[in-house]
């Protein structure tokens, strides 16, 4: 049990050393067969959600190298939630709607 106390202590003062920021979350709404937003910068570690505000299907995706994702076609009010880890720059589209199209600046 002392070790464990020991090893989770270690952790959490490295951490602050460290300074650790808290990874944040941002949204990117899907409206009138748009992306709410055209481009978002975050920090690796941050989580996007994805809510759908349409009354039809989308399916957001990327195949960009940073970040290669599928998020699958989901209805009106569905929210799904993609983290990005590496920095660079996420392409993002609709596989339903080839007119929409974003970008994610991920930065260290």
């Amino acid at each position: 049990m002392k070790k464990l106390l020991s090893a989770i202590l270690a952790t959490f003062l490295l951490s602050s050393l460290m300074g650790v920021t808290q990874a944040k979350e941002f949204e990117v709404g899907q409206k009138n067969k748009s992306f709410t937003k055209d481009e978002l910068t975050i920090k690796a570690g941050d989580t996007v959600s994805f809510p759908n505000k349409d009354p039809f299907f989308h399916n957001v995706f990327s195949l960009s190298e940073i970040k290669s994702f599928d998020l699958g076609s989901y209805k009106q009010g569905d929210t799904k939630k993609i983290v990005f880890f590496k920095p660079g720059t996420v392409e993002v589209e609709c596989a339903i709607h080839p007119k929409m199209y974003m970008k994610i600046n991920v930065k260290k």
